[in-house]
């Protein structure tokens, strides 16, 4: 396995020769070395991390400061995947000026090699001011979670000709602003296997079916540790939940019945020394 960095071309190259690209998410330092210890080429700090790891109903309430904590610890950890900062709601929406200082924060303080957004076409402005100013931007289109009230709860986008119409669009807007990825969230597998095959820059699909030119899954719910619900595109590759309460459960049981700590996780004085005190 090569330990070269990732970048930008990299991926796009993959695209070109047709070799699928792996994200996954990734929010703190043990995790992060293990995603980029397989091998994965891109880990995406999302903001995912405050419904997995915060306790959020949502991914709205999320703060920068929190997104930031997150992606120095990520940054920490790895050696060779290309990392995502994923800007949170209502961290470019406000005005180009604060878009681009909040996405430049992410690259100087939290050590990401570019950031992500959400939106369509209404976005492309965005995204053109936060390349000029350069800093790598991933979009983001279909089910977006940060507005998923505004489209009527986390449901399948672009199901008709005319939505489907309109997520085309904005995946060329998008690319023409400048993105050097597109996430397809929550779409049908024809309409992902056609935005795939009109772009020159690569396509990460998360429910988005095997057309595209890469995937990501969120870390918890790959390796069953977010219990709450499981969304139907989640393939779950190792359910570690029952075995981490097992374990819990065992080392709970070993403290009250006095079996740990053991002789062998014990410090002991020599006898003499013992006697002295």
């Amino acid at each position: 396995m090569s330990q070269n960095k990732v970048t930008i071309g990299m991926l796009k190259d993959k695209k070109e020769k047709n070799q699928k690209i792996t994200m996954l998410t990734a929010y703190d330092y043990p995790t992060a070395r293990l995603v980029d210890e397989a091998g994965i080429d891109t880990i995406l700090v999302g903001d995912s991390l405050g419904m997995v790891v915060l306790g959020y109903d949502s991914t709205v309430p999320v703060t920068m400061d929190e997104m930031l904590h997150h992606c120095r610890a990520v940054s920490r950890a790895v050696n060779r995947a290309f990392i995502i900062g994923d800007m949170p709601f209502m961290s470019y929406q406000a005005g180009i000026e604060e878009a681009i200082k909040n996405a430049g924060r992410f690259m100087k303080e939290a050590g990401c090699d570019s950031v992500k957004l959400e939106g369509g076409s209404e976005m492309a402005h965005v995204v053109e001011a936060i390349v000029r100013a350069g800093i790598p931007v991933c979009a983001h289109i279909g089910l977006t979670p940060q507005t998923a009230t505004m489209l009527s709860g986390f449901k399948v986008q672009g199901k008709d000709a005319e939505s489907a119409r309109r997520l085309i669009q904005s995946a060329k807007d998008l690319e023409n602003a400048g993105a050097f990825m597109i996430v397809m969230e929550c779409i049908p597998d024809q309409l992902a296997k056609r935005i795939t095959s009109e772009l020159s820059i690569p396509t990460i699909g998360i429910g988005a079916g095997k057309h595209c030119d890469g995937q990501v899954l969120v870390y918890h719910d790959l390796v069953g540790l977010f219990e709450r619900f499981t969304p139907k595109f989640v393939k779950q590759y190792i359910n570690i939940s029952p075995m981490i309460k097992e374990a819990l459960l065992k080392y709970k049981e070993e403290v009250e019945n006095g079996h740990f700590p053991g002789p062998e996780h014990t410090f002991v004085m020599q006898d003499e020394e013992a006697e002295k005190i």
